[in-house]
């Protein structure tokens, strides 16, 4: 097991949440991937978009359903700095995690992060694992509470 997919599962674990971590096919990166893989509508995808501040450095997390898009000019006006996309290096760096299979939880560096309100109309979200093959499933109040995410609406 990954040091990335056991950092996710300890978080898990330590909320006290009994949820199994799925291994996937081969490639599950994109969010319709993970949602044909899992069953499920893209909607139900949690994807974790990494945004960095342009002036502070700071990272910030968007959690976001899989069909829908970060709106920068929200996401701006949220973080109150401008923002830019992390690249990979930062990513890894800042989260621990590679591109395609960042978690909401577990990150290496703590951020301020934001929920998609979209994904609370859902029953059960999946959200990666850490890896790019591994998803976890979830409530939507579940992540929520152990991402510390707050529901904010920043699609377009």
């Amino acid at each position: 097991m990954s040091k990335s997919l056991k950092r996710v599962q300890r978080v898990l674990d330590d909320a006290g949440l009994k949820i199994e971590v799925l291994e996937l096919g081969p490639e599950t990166r994109t969010a319709q991937q993970a949602a044909d893989a899992a069953g499920c509508g893209v909607d139900q995808i949690a994807k974790s978009i990494i945004f960095q501040g342009t002036q502070s450095g700071a990272i910030y997390l968007f959690v976001t359903a899989g069909g829908n898009q970060v709106d920068v000019a929200k996401a701006k006006q949220i973080a109150g700095e401008d923002l830019g996309k992390a690249d990979a290096a930062t990513i890894r760096a800042k989260t621990g995690f590679a591109i395609g299979g960042v978690a909401p939880i577990g990150h290496l560096t703590p951020s301020r992060g934001f929920l998609d309100p979209k994904l609370l109309e859902f029953a059960q979200v999946y959200a990666a694992a850490g890896t790019p093959r591994h998803i976890f499933a979830i409530t939507p109040r579940e992540l929520q509470e152990i991402s510390t995410c707050q529901p904010v609406d920043f699609t377009s």
